[in-house]
């Protein structure tokens, strides 16, 4: 299993990058209705998941496109990672200004959010903010911006209602997850605001599991019996 180690976290210039502005590119090319891509919906790893990077894992999709798929997962806390701490490495607010931040911006957590580009910072969150040609809007008024002028705004006051911050991101080439999702590898449930921002980190597997319909209590036991 891949360590995490305290990043010299980094975000994409006010002008997405190309990888940036191609996820957007597929996200558009995939709102055909019932074109069975699952952007806008949460993945919930199954118990007999083999790799151990995303045991008991809820993953948001952000993208999913006859290109391939990009997630943040949303229940791995990055451990000892601090997001007031994250503003100060990357110049967002002076070490000073820590006394001054306010106190709801501390409350935004921070998230290993997958095994890719692990020093890269993705913020999701709630649609009360938008920067044009940064933002990127998935589905249910979730969306996600990569910039650093989301974190300017938060640290302001001005940013968003709710907002988490990932550290990297979970990525499958093409084709890669319909193969996983038919191995049984996972399952697949509508996101809601409260399951991506509200609960806390550790809740989220059993809630998701819930929300499709499933005691995860009883699954975990039957998993390996014929």
């Amino acid at each position: 299993m891949r360590e995490y180690v305290r990043p010299n976290a980094a975000f994409y210039s006010r002008r997405s990058s190309d990888k940036f502005s191609s996820m957007k590119i597929a996200r558009e090319s995939s709102k055909t209705p019932n074109n069975g891509y699952l952007d806008g919906q949460v993945l919930v790893a199954m118990p007999t998941m083999q790799d151990e990077r995303f045991s008991r894992s809820v993953i948001y999709l952000c993208a999913h496109s006859s290109e391939g798929a990009m997630g943040i997962v949303v229940n791995q806390p990055a451990a000892d990672i601090r997001f007031s701490d994250l503003l100060v490495q990357l110049d967002v607010i002076p070490g000073e200004g820590l006394i001054e931040l306010p106190g709801q911006r501390e409350a935004v957590r921070v998230l290993k959010g997958g095994p890719v580009e692990t020093q890269r910072g993705f913020v999701l969150h709630s649609a009360d903010y938008f920067i044009e040609d940064s933002t990127l809007p998935i589905q249910g008024g979730i969306c996600l911006t990569a910039t650093l002028d989301i974190l300017k705004a938060i640290a302001n006051g001005s940013g968003p209602q709710s907002a988490v911050l990932a550290l990297g991101y979970a990525g499958w080439a093409p084709g890669q997850l319909e193969s996983e999702i038919q191995a049984n590898g996972w399952l697949n449930c509508e996101a809601d605001a409260s399951l991506i921002f509200g609960a806390p980190a550790e809740d989220k597997y059993d809630l998701a599991m819930k929300k499709i319909g499933i005691d995860p209590a009883k699954l975990s036991s039957e998993s390996g019996h014929a």
